[in-house]
């Protein structure tokens, strides 16, 4: 971005799920302190002592649910695409083999069902429309569940192929266990929605607040293009130092590249330096034994 220093360039993407993580976790805050100043009146549409998200929703907060609902859906697709657009123009590793493509895109495209699913839970609100309300539900959590799952896979196939990455094993064990967490207290709270109603208020509102940390890795993995210039990363340039242009993927993975530039790739025999990230370079200096 030409508004930005070089050095700040990833802030042009960073701050697109940061802000989609403040909006949600601050409409959740807003929804409750409401709920608990108002003296935590009854709403039509509850069933339990406990309110759910979308009861409160359904009330004089409408508006504030339906708007904090849209900003996250919007931020949380567009994360997604930031992250397969740096990808591709080689300021994040690049996807070195076609499945890693498909898997991002399914992700996209998961971020944008769930999306649309949240945007249309809050407009139809359980209220007055209590069966689109939790169909809708469904699509959100179907739609984050499956994104979440095909960026992890996306992710666990790249550091493969770059084993000495290991920021980027971080990005997708993080996001193993918090979309884990999430995925089992989803189902959790599929049961207790109809066995008992506060027990699923609960589980709601524990998902609601899971999802912002979801988000949050978003900023994780964006802000690994801290530093690199755009072509840096590419799947041409990086088969180029060490050797592979024109052999194609097949060749990454099945054991160590080496050249007197650097080494890349899986290698049980050998002994690597510390990466530089950001830099151009991936485990230059290594030594083999």
């Amino acid at each position: 971005m030409a508004i930005f220093a070089h050095r700040y360039h990833h802030w042009a993407y960073v701050w697109v799920p940061a802000f989609g993580a403040v909006i949600w976790c601050g409409t959740l805050l807003a929804m409750l302190i409401t709920w608990a100043a108002q003296g935590k009146p009854h709403y039509v549409s509850e069933d339990g002592s406990i309110p759910y998200i979308s009861d409160i929703g359904a009330d004089i907060l409408k508006p504030l649910f339906v708007t904090g609902c849209c900003i996250t859906a919007v931020a949380f697709f567009l994360s997604l695409v930031c992250e397969r657009w740096l990808r591709h123009s080689g300021r994040l590793i690049a996807d070195m083999r076609r499945r890693e493509k498909i898997f991002s895109i399914l992700a996209i495209l998961g971020s944008f069902i769930g999306g649309c699913g949240l945007i249309l839970l809050s407009i139809f609100d359980t209220k007055r429309f209590t069966s689109l309300h939790r169909v809708f539900l469904l699509v959100f959590i179907v739609g984050v569940g499956l994104s979440a799952i095909f960026t992890i896979i996306e992710f666990r196939w790249i550091s493969k192929e770059f084993v000495e990455v290991r920021r980027l094993k971080i990005a997708y064990i993080a996001k193993a266990i918090i979309a884990g967490i999430l995925i089992l207290l989803a189902i959790a709270f599929a049961i207790a929605l109809y066995q008992s109603t506060n027990v699923g208020a609960v589980l709601e509102w524990t998902i609601a607040f899971g999802y912002t940390f979801y988000l949050l890795t978003f900023v994780y993995d964006l802000w690994m293009s801290k530093g690199v210039h755009k072509g840096e990363l590419s799947r041409e340039k990086l088969m180029r130092e060490n050797g592979l242009a024109g052999q194609g993927a097949t060749m990454w993975g099945r054991g160590s590249v080496s050249t007197a530039g650097g080494t890349m790739g899986r290698a049980s025999n050998d002994t690597y330096g510390t990466p530089t990230y950001g830099q151009g370079t991936y485990g230059r200096g290594a030594t083999h034994v």
